[in-house]
């Protein structure tokens, strides 16, 4: 899948992009996110040849982001479901979507997706929220600092912010 893995370095980006392990990993989680589980339902989905998706669906099975589970026994056939730790990895689709309306790469002449409460039906949006607040944060108020967890190449690429004032992203998520 990559050259060269993401081991021993100290970022949970890194270690989620591992887990999902390419575009591909990417595409099935998505469309699991919205309701296919069956072999056959995410090549017509995605068009990824047999091998590739072979061999991600056992990525994403190794790193327990998904579940193969037996639902015919002659001939014995599988479907996919995610786990616990994959459904967690669900919050980043509608991010990525409507950051792709936004930039307007999808191809499509308005949204391809709506993301909607299904308990309202209202439409949902992403962005921050101040813990102590509840309020809505721009991105242009967004800061970066070590964690606890922060090794020294994390402090050194957050010493390299630039000349944003207080390491602040610019707003481009309006």
């Amino acid at each position: 899948m990559r050259s060269k893995g993401f081991d021993g370095m100290t970022c949970s980006i890194a270690g989620v992009m591992a887990a999902i392990g390419d575009r591909w990993g990417l595409l099935i989680l998505r469309d699991l996110v919205c309701g296919l589980s069956r072999y056959e339902d995410f090549r017509q989905s995605s068009g990824v040849t047999n091998a590739t998706l072979s061999d991600r669906l056992k990525h994403l099975e190794a790193n327990g982001l998904i579940e193969r589970r037996r639902y015919q026994a002659s001939p014995e056939r599988f479907e996919y479901v995610l786990t616990p730790k994959g459904w967690q990895i669900a919050p980043v689709m509608p991010v990525l979507a409507q950051i792709g309306d936004r930039l307007d790469v999808s191809g499509a002449s308005a949204p391809p997706m709506t993301f909607v409460n299904r308990k309202t039906g209202a439409e949902l949006r992403w962005g921050f929220i101040d813990q102590q607040t509840g309020e809505q944060v721009s991105p242009a108020d967004l800061d970066i600092l070590p964690g606890p967890g922060a090794d020294d190449l994390v402090r050194w690429r957050l010493s390299h912010r630039g000349g944003r004032p207080g390491g602040k992203v610019d707003d481009a998520a309006g």
